[in-house]
């Protein structure tokens, strides 16, 4: 059924009011990262997955587990080790005996959740991290030639450490493009430090709120993507995804000499699914350049792969998404 503008204004309204109240039970816990939880936010209200890359200690893992709390959703942690099998993950069939009679029963895994917290997913074998691939993609895991959905709405958010790289296993490009978003977070200020050390070494345990469920997660999703897009918008979100790949007529020279492999067609679209997540977010019912400008620093910094020469030379994909957004030009009338 189509939306009305009515129906648009009131839904946008309502997730305006939605994610301030997440961010005003969040500060309660977090400091100091609104722009990561804001990404994060954003892959959720659009049913994407995230990737958090920050170095120990900055709350990764107590950030999905209070949005968990927060939006009432089922939520399960594993810790990746260089041991874990798939069927850690994916659970595993077990003979079991009842009136005499022996039947393999499955026993679901930990993905069996809503929220997923896949924590430093890179310590574990590329054979372990690809049980997430069809989970990721599909909504169902397979074990012995049957299929299990998972509870909807379905979230992976993984962590990794950039520090430690001694005995870690580089994910491979086809899972890393699974991921909506990779969000970097970062060191906090002197206060916000400040902030938080004395928050957390007194007695005071603060008890989060819910603001939302599955079913309200769903309905914001479906109301995301009836959000309209003019076709100019879409076209600089092609464009710029377009000129990230070396050897198409219109990469600039910098992306012939420094990448090896460039963005995907789900870069594309998440450009544009998330622009429409960020402008409901801000009480608009269309997507802006601006959007699409905002959101690219984190859908493209892990789907453009740099290459010798780029580190050479000391670019990273972060330099080279930055000088994409200066060179490829914005339509007038598209802000």
């Amino acid at each position: 059924m189509a939306t009305t503008k009515d129906d648009a204004a009131i839904g946008a309204a309502r997730l305006s009011r939605n994610r301030d109240q997440i961010l005003e039970e969040l500060r309660h816990v977090i400091v100091g990262q609104d722009e990561a939880i804001e990404l994060v936010l954003t892959a959720i209200f659009t049913g994407g997955h995230c990737l958090i890359t920050g170095v120990p200690g900055l709350a990764k893992t107590r950030l999905v587990r209070s949005l968990a709390d927060i939006l009432d959703l089922r939520f399960k942690r594993i810790q990746f080790t260089p041991d874990l099998m798939p069927a850690d993950i994916t659970g595993t069939e077990i003979l079991e005996e009842r009136g005499g009679n022996r039947t393999l029963e499955f026993n679901k895994g930990p993905i069996f959740a809503q929220i997923l917290l896949a924590d430093e997913i890179n310590r574990t074998p590329p054979k372990t991290q690809a049980a997430l691939l069809e989970a990721m993609q599909e909504g169902h895991v397979t074990v012995s030639g049957h299929s299990y959905p998972l509870a909807r709405p379905f979230f992976v958010l993984a962590t990794q450490n950039p520090i430690e790289l001694e005995g870690t296993y580089p994910l491979p490009e086809a899972q890393l493009d699974r991921f909506m978003f990779n969000v970097v977070i970062r060191y906090l200020s002197e206060d916000d430090e400040v902030h938080v050390v004395t928050a957390t070494t007194g007695d005071d345990v603060p008890r989060l709120g819910k603001v939302l469920d599955g079913a309200g997660i769903l309905e914001t999703q479906r109301l995301v993507r009836g959000v309209p897009v003019a076709e100019e918008v879409a076209r600089y979100a092609v464009r710029l995804v377009d000129a990230t790949r070396p050897g198409q007529p219109n990469s600039p020279e910098f992306v012939q000499k420094w990448v090896k492999w460039g963005a995907s067609l789900r870069a594309s679209q998440s450009l544009i699914l998330g622009g429409k997540a960020r402008a409901l977010i801000q009480g608009r019912y269309h997507v802006s350049v601006a959007d699409v400008r905002a959101l690219a620093p984190s859908i493209l910094r892990h789907r453009v792969l740099t290459n010798f020469f780029a580190e050479s030379d000391g670019v990273d994909a972060d330099f080279v998404v930055a000088k994409l957004l200066e060179t490829v030009p914005v339509p007038a009338s598209g802000m």
